[in-house]
């Protein structure tokens, strides 16, 4: 059945296709602010630490915090926790914590990326990247809801093999679309770095595409069906999840394939635990 309002790309759910409007009609802020302002003009070169921690959590304030001030009809008479933007919040809080505290040492020791601009860091990952990524995640999450959505709507009335070859195929293309864009849309800010950028724009993106190929069909069955709501613990262990399920995948990636340009020893992880876990040159016996 077709959202109310008659339009096949929203939410049939009231609170979550307000929620979905609100994150998408937010997105210009973030995108002004760092794709139009500070990177065309350069200013991130006068930038130091406490510049960059403020231009991520600005770019994440309108998502968290805009909601609660200007409340949505349809989220009214809804206690808080039942609004659709909280749980969505609280998904990518989650997922992109994750992503960002382990799996960021993935695209050191496998697509040789690094971060050069001053910051302050926890598990050597920039907090600033922390708050940025969870507003692009917000936008990128949206976009797959909808055209996942309309997809579905599409071909209702296909046998479920084609179905579900076309959602697949859907999502692998705009994974791969979405990872190569940001990296390309990256390549003016010279603080963040690859050892072979052209590598990382054909395989790297491959290889960050796979957080999406996880995250957009779990992600897009939050409080998708109207008489199936998510409460927060449910969303909070479907996150953990996704990021669980993408953590499996990129270590099997570093451990068969290895990485996709040459990085220096320092730099390896050739143990077979995960990236971020450095074992002792020698062990003791006990």
């Amino acid at each position: 059945m077709a959202a109310s309002g008659g339009s096949l790309w929203l939410a049939s759910n009231p609170s979550k296709r307000w929620g979905e409007v609100f994150f998408l009609l937010s997105t210009p802020f973030w995108l002004t602010l760092s794709f139009g302002i500070i990177v065309p003009f350069k200013l991130y070169e006068r930038f130091t630490e406490l510049e960059y921690l403020l231009v991520g959590l600005v770019s994440v304030v309108p998502a968290l915090l805009m909601p609660l001030l200007f409340v949505g009809k349809a989220d009214s008479s809804r206690c808080w926790r039942d609004r659709y933007w909280v749980k969505a919040n609280l998904w990518i809080i989650i997922f992109s914590y994750v992503g960002n505290y382990f799996l960021t040492h993935y695209f050191f020791t496998v697509l040789g990326a690094s971060y050069t601009f001053p910051s302050w860091k926890m598990n050597n990952v920039p907090h600033s990247t922390f708050f940025l990524t969870h507003a692009y995640f917000l936008f990128y999450h949206m976009i797959s809801n909808i055209t996942l959505r309309r997809l579905r709507h599409f071909l209702a009335d296909s046998p479920q093999s084609i179905r579900l070859a076309s959602e697949a195929t859907w999502i692998l293309s705009l994974s791969y679309f979405i990872a190569y864009l940001e990296t390309l849309a990256l390549a003016n800010f010279p603080y963040y770095e690859f050892t072979d950028r052209e590598s990382m724009y054909k395989i790297g993106s491959l290889f960050y595409a796979i957080y999406f190929l996880v995250s957009f069909p779990m992600f897009s069955r939050v409080d998708e069906k109207n008489d199936e709501p998510w409460d927060l613990p449910r969303v909070a262990i479907d996150a953990l999840g996704a990021a669980m399920l993408v953590t499996i995948l990129l270590d099997l990636w570093r451990i068969f394939l290895g990485p996709i340009v040459p990085v220096p020893e320092s730099r390896q992880c050739n143990q077979p635990g995960l990236v971020w876990f450095h074992m002792p040159d020698t062990m003791s016996n006990t």
